[in-house]
């Protein structure tokens, strides 16, 4: 069964939402993130700056924010019942990329470009996968009828946020495209937990010790960013509701 579609006004607001995330995209790319305004947005969109912000909280929601949601929620009513929960997740988020059109999938490239190019939209989203986690762990408590504080249930979160954070990292760095990455990473999780199968031996010392130099470096460079204050609304809205 598929989801209702959605009515007049929610597509009106879907649209404008969209509106204002493409202006800014387009503002940080050609501006950078820190030197452009929501004023700046607000006025390539022609909506006034309080109806930025009745939609986006900050700057940095305005460039996590994501709308694929309901090709997930379609692309989840298109499997059998029988599907496994972690293939379902997986199949449900490359299904629902891949179903973006092309200018929608553009756009999720310059997203996720923004995001590793600027320390303040890195350590927002940090902050992101934790709130992730969350919504994650609800969803699977609700759906299936388990406590929310249930072990297993937070761990199966936590390990689905760290694969999308993995498969970011790995885009990153062979410069592929994330949501075939991601796919893979999935993938490989079905079959269990990577490398469980090693020791630490002789190398615990300078394992933890370089753990910790590098959570260290990774704090000094995203701990003098600004964030955009002036961009902030005290009394913003709530964050949209994150996706998987």
């Amino acid at each position: 069964m598929r989801p209702p579609n959605p009515g007049l006004r929610e597509r009106k607001k879907a649209r404008t939402r969209a509106e204002l995330q493409r202006h800014a995209l387009r503002l940080f790319r050609e501006q950078g993130f820190a030197e452009t305004t929501v004023d700046e947005i607000a006025a390539a969109a022609d909506v006034s700056r309080s109806t930025f912000f009745r939609y986006f909280a900050t700057k940095e929601d305005v460039v996590l924010f994501d709308d694929v949601d309901p090709l997930m929620a379609e692309a989840f009513a298109e499997l059998p019942p029988d599907t496994p929960l972690l293939t379902a997740l997986r199949t449900g988020v490359t299904t629902a990329f891949r179903r973006l059109p092309p200018e929608k999938r553009e756009l999720e490239e310059v997203r996720m470009a923004l995001v590793r190019s600027a320390p303040e939209l890195q350590a927002a989203a940090r902050e992101r996968s934790g709130l992730t986690v969350t919504a994650i762990a609800d969803q699977v408590a609700d759906t299936y009828g388990r406590p929310h504080d249930d072990l297993d249930v937070l761990l199966f979160a936590g390990v689905v946020a760290g694969a999308r954070l993995a498969a970011q990292a790995l885009a990153d760095r062979s410069g592929e495209a994330y949501i075939d990455v991601l796919d893979r990473v999935m993938m490989r999780l079905e079959d269990g937990l990577p490398l469980r199968e090693l020791t630490i031996g002789e190398g615990s010392a300078r394992l933890a010790a370089g753990i910790a130099d590098r959570a260290a470096r990774s704090d000094d460079t995203s701990g003098g960013a600004s964030g955009g204050a002036a961009d902030h609304r005290p009394d913003a809205p709530r964050r949209e509701q994150h996706r998987m």
